[in-house]
């Protein structure tokens, strides 16, 4: 009787050894893609699949579509002359797939969305956008929300309404000289840019919205010092591109624009970087920098692909899933690390003085 009983006890004892030995054997592989280096061997296991070809698993896995940039209207109420995301339809989606497509994104590991154009608050006086921003925030419970935005046909009742869902806002501002601004395109009828970026700023103070400035350097602003104007404003982050062409949107027999006459060089570009080396919050993008390290979702929800100097659409999210599309994005996983896209984007984590 004892010796049937003892002999259970060690088949349930290797069961139990077996069990957790492939437990153990599983969390290694799932932590291997952070690259952490734990012993995978113990006695009795073996691996079911020779090394080499799990790696190459790993590195033909899609990118995680961490952050987002969401063109969700090519339309404008502006006509900056070098816009690389012209308004070649006019198209929408409902609100409700927009929903779904943002909710497929967050399964997929998206953890910052930011709502684009065009120009976001053109459509239906903001609400769509408003609309967006508080779901992705208080049903998707996104760290991180924000908008890039001309700024013209901003609302303190938006604010009101929308405010507390929105992490970040960002002006676009190339020039703090309304000739040039005019030059350029970035503005509509009298209303003067610059005044209403200074009233934007305090909106912003009042509703604890992060505040960040985006600029354009080209051949109308770039011999311009904007270094006090910049710390007078003291945004989060000034992000500082420069002007990049794509086929079909800004240059080209079928494009919309002719940005040409606003391309620097790259030395040009380290200059104006250079005038401003001592304003704590520049961010500077290059070309290179940019290009294919920008995860971007069109307004049909399909991700674009600028490696070949076009945007050149996937399938949509809504069709074939974010996993089939993200393939072919052209995404560069790496220089997004590596240009500081990951950083403190939640108003939650910024101790600000609002």
């Amino acid at each position: 009787m004892q010796l049937a009983v003892l002999g259970r006890l060690l088949s349930v004892g290797r069961a139990v050894l077996a069990a957790l030995r492939g437990s153990l054997g599983a969390l290694c592989w799932s932590l291997a893609p952070l690259s952490l280096s734990l012993p995978l061997s113990l006695p009795g296991w073996r691996d079911s699949a020779p090394r080499p070809e799990r790696e190459r698993e790993w590195e033909d896995a899609p990118p995680t579509p961490t952050s987002v940039n969401y063109h969700f209207t090519r339309q404008c109420n502006y006509k900056c002359g070098f816009c690389f995301h012209t308004a070649k339809t006019s198209f929408v989606l409902p609100l409700e797939e927009a929903k779904r497509g943002l909710a497929m994104l967050k399964e997929a590991g998206m953890e910052k969305i930011n709502f684009s154009g065009g120009e976001p608050f053109l459509q239906d006086r903001g609400e769509f956008v408003g609309k967006l921003v508080q779901f992705c925030k208080q049903e998707l419970e996104l760290p991180s929300v924000s908008i890039v935005s001309n700024g013209s046909l901003i609302r303190k009742q938006w604010f009101e309404k929308y405010g507390e869902y929105l992490d970040i806002l960002a002006i676009s501002c190339d020039s703090f000289d309304e000739d040039v601004n005019i030059l350029i395109g970035r503005r509509q009828g009298k209303k003067n840019h610059v005044e209403n970026l200074h009233k934007l700023r305090q909106w912003c103070r009042e509703h604890a919205v992060a505040f960040k400035i985006n600029s354009v350097i080209n051949r109308f602003n770039v011999e311009e010092d904007m270094n006090e104007q910049i710390k007078a404003l003291n945004p989060v982050r000034w992000k500082v591109f420069q002007c990049l062409l794509i086929e079909g949107e800004n240059s080209g027999e079928d494009a919309l624009r002719e940005a040409e006459k606003f391309v620097i060089s790259d030395e040009d570009f380290d200059r104006f970087l250079d005038r401003h080396k001592d304003v704590s919050c520049l961010v500077p993008e290059s070309n290179q920098k940019m290009r294919d390290s920008y995860l971007i979702l069109d307004e049909y929800m399909r991700f674009l692909n600028c490696r070949n100097g076009r945007k050149e659409p996937s399938k949509s999210i809504l069709d074939v899933g974010v996993e089939a599309a993200i393939k072919f994005s052209g995404f560069d996983e790496k220089m997004f690390l590596r240009r500081g896209g990951k950083y403190v984007w939640s108003k939650a984590d910024m101790k600000l003085d609002w």
